[in-house]
């Protein structure tokens, strides 16, 4: 069976993980999530990692969560719809938190997880032109899990104004409000991320990692967020407006008192 993710080390101690799901556009089903939590435990048990770049396969970095698993997941057993989310909770808590410096190296659009995965990444280099949303609030979902890392990354005012709009922005604009370091071209983002490679690799391995944990607040990735985000995605809303996505339609809200426009319930 084919890995969802690819890991390579070259001989300066850069391992890169990419996200290799091109055709769901790096979707997080759980095969992902689980294989990139523990290649990113094995980096932190390996000596020879000193930098962790995250990219994706093809012209998308991350589309998020995989809407089919969700659809599934929506009449699974409560139990296996919230070890599914604390696994996603995992996965961000722990790239977060690694001591090693990592750079996303977001190669095209990302949307809902897949910016929790930049905010969580120390520096961000972006290609310029991409697409990005925090698409949630659309979906009848919520950013549960990722919200602790969005905040840090943004600010309380950019969160607000971005997670609840679920609006789509471009490059310029993450840019501005923090989300990414940098922009190149296409043909640049190879050397513009290569560029910060060679500034962690400068720095004292130990000297990262202390810095590291010297500016690192309480995150709080606890069994509440998973469990939010499992009880969300259960709920009418979550039902309809994956469906919607999925069946390329326009989501019809339910009204007041839980019912359908036209008198639907």
């Amino acid at each position: 069976m084919t890995s969802p993710l690819r890991v390579d080390t070259d001989n300066r101690g850069l391992t890169t993980l990419t996200l290799d799901r091109p055709r769901r556009r790096n979707a997080l089903d759980e095969g992902l999530v689980r294989a990139a939590t523990r290649a990113l435990e094995e980096a932190v048990r390996d000596a020879a990692t000193r930098v962790v770049v995250l990219t994706g396969a093809g012209d998308a970095f991350c589309g998020g969560m995989d809407l089919y698993e969700t659809r599934d997941l929506q009449d699974a057993e409560p139990s296996v719809n919230t070890a599914n989310a604390s696994a996603l909770a995992m996965l961000f808590e722990t790239l977060y938190r690694l001591p090693k410096p990592t750079i996303a190296r977001v190669n095209g659009p990302a949307f809902g997880g897949g910016l929790g995965l930049i905010a969580c990444c120390d520096i961000a280099v972006a290609v310029r032109g991409s697409r990005f949303a925090f698409s949630e609030v659309r979906l009848g979902l919520i950013p549960a899990i990722i919200a602790p890392y969005l905040l840090r990354a943004l600010g309380p005012r950019q969160a607000r104004r971005w997670l609840l709009s679920g609006e789509p922005f471009e490059t310029k604009e993450a840019m501005r409000m923090g989300l990414v370091h940098a922009v190149a071209g296409a043909e640049d983002l190879d050397m513009a991320v290569e560029r910060q490679v060679r500034h962690l690799l400068a720095g004292g391995p130990e000297a990262l990692t202390v810095c590291k944990r010297l500016l690192e607040d309480l995150v709080p990735t606890d069994e509440g967020l998973a469990g939010a985000l499992a009880a969300c995605r259960i709920g009418a809303e979550a039902r309809e407006g994956v469906a919607a996505f999925l069946e390329k339609r326009t989501p019809v809200w339910p009204g007041p008192g839980g019912k359908r426009p036209g008198g639907r319930s």
